[in-house]
């Protein structure tokens, strides 16, 4: 299934409280439980503005509905062609 990084432009995003990126992380859950196995939450990196999200799904159609359900931005996604590492340089 194909992995994709998901970018969400959230201002102040880094600056948010424990209790507030809880709150969108159950958001989140609670809309992919809903939706089924077929897409699935890896993990995400927050940054000053932004935050980026690694999925697991069928297609982006999927994670723009999972978008919109949870009241996301996805204002860029991208599919995962390879993933490289320090590993790959040996």
């Amino acid at each position: 299934m194909p992995k994709y990084i998901i970018e969400r432009k959230i201002p102040g995003a880094g600056q948010k409280s424990k209790e507030e990126l809880q709150a969108i992380s159950q958001k989140s859950c609670s809309v992919l439980e809903n939706m089924g196995p077929q897409i699935q939450w890896l993990q995400s990196y927050v940054t000053g503005d932004k935050i980026y999200c690694v999925y697991i799904a069928p297609n982006e159609e999927m994670l723009m509905e999972h978008a919109k359900k949870g009241g996301f931005p996805a204002n860029e996604i991208n599919k995962i062609e390879t993933i490289i590492d320090p590993v790959t340089a040996e």
